[in-house]
């Protein structure tokens, strides 16, 4: 073979393979980018289009009222193209029952009790913080002026919500004095049915929360106690599990915003307590008196710990829980 026929073929056969190698990184980069994009549209398909939240925004819930009406977890969770919905839900088991159907994925402020009872009959929870504590907000209150304390109240009709804080208020009050609820006329109606049965006299004495509490007392009604010494006044922030399973960097960047919030709070309390007394449609020297009585940390630590054992023990009690749980399996550490 002659050098030109050679070199013919060298330079064909150098042709051939750069056209190869141009193929194959075509390829090869084709594949990375086809890579790239199903990983991005995987990932995009593994997030919710919408959070649903339940809006309880009475006694006075404040982290609530700021997180909804300042649109704060709309913000951030904007980039993600994922919506937030609030739902008006306030009763405990109408919660949780929300929270068992997946139709609500993050209870905001849920009863102690609720969410004990929820737990103990199998329902898949987990709480994620404190949303409140105010033994103080949650009252006993009387017209009758041989009513001192609770001492007198053998024999009395009362009024409240069963299987709430209140409740359990009185249940420890009665315990105090050697009495049992067997020794008082018990009678199960919502927060404004016992304001408007006290008003009335049909009832001797209420169990009320929040503004109802203020309105009371402000109308002349007595406090026959509190509870502070008695309970914790304990709500808490719950989780759907499925949820929290499925999307742990939500869960944590929702409690993110609450903490946030409850920064917010502390460093800006005029412009706080006028968004609060507006959305509560109560005067802003109201909201500064009720405010008083709540502490918002959301940190679950052996003290909390301790207040929900000591709810589970009034429920059980009480019969209205009826399996006891280790409340520790149902909390969720999200830091």
């Amino acid at each position: 073979m002659n050098k030109k026929l050679k070199k013919i073929i060298g330079i064909t056969t150098s042709l051939v393979l750069s056209l190869c190698m141009l193929t194959g990184c075509s390829s090869s980069k084709s594949a990375s980018s086809s890579t790239s994009s199903d990983a991005s549209k995987n990932q995009s398909e593994k997030l919710p289009k919408e959070i649903n939240v339940t809006y309880v925004k009475s006694p006075l819930n404040v982290p609530s009222i700021l997180e909804k009406n300042d649109s704060l977890f709309d913000k951030e969770f904007k980039s993600d193209n994922i919506s937030v919905k609030w739902s008006e839900i306030t009763a405990g088991p109408d919660q949780t029952e929300a929270l068992a159907s997946g139709d609500i994925d993050f209870a905001h402020c849920l009863g102690g009790t609720s969410a004990l009872i929820a737990a103990s009959n199998g329902v898949d929870l987990k709480i994620i913080g404190t949303y409140s504590q105010a033994p103080k907000g949650f009252m006993l209150v009387t017209n009758d002026k041989s009513i001192k304390g609770p001492e007198d109240l053998k024999g009395k009709k009362i009024g409240g919500p069963k299987g709430t804080i209140l409740h359990q208020v009185l249940v420890a009050a009665l315990k105090e004095q050697k009495m049992t609820i067997k020794d008082v006329n018990f009678v199960d109606m919502q927060i404004p049915d016992a304001v408007t049965a006290l008003s009335s006299g049909e009832i001797d004495c209420a169990l009320v929360a929040g503004p109802s509490a203020l309105q009371c007392l402000n109308s002349g009604s007595k406090k026959v106690c509190d509870g502070e010494g008695l309970v914790s006044g304990i709500t808490v922030i719950a989780v759907n599990s499925d949820f929290a399973e499925k999307y742990p960097d939500l869960v944590k960047r929702f409690m993110k915003v609450h903490d946030e919030t409850l920064d917010y709070m502390k460093d800006n309390y005029d412009d706080m307590i006028s968004k609060v007394a507006k959305e509560l449609d109560i005067s802003e020297d109201d909201v500064k008196s009720l405010y008083e009585w709540y502490d918002f940390d959301d940190d679950i630590d052996d003290e909390e710990i301790k207040a929900l054992y000591d709810t589970q023990d009034f429920l059980l009690e009480n019969d209205m829980q009826q399996n006891k749980i280790k409340i520790e399996d149902y909390i969720l550490d999200v830091d």
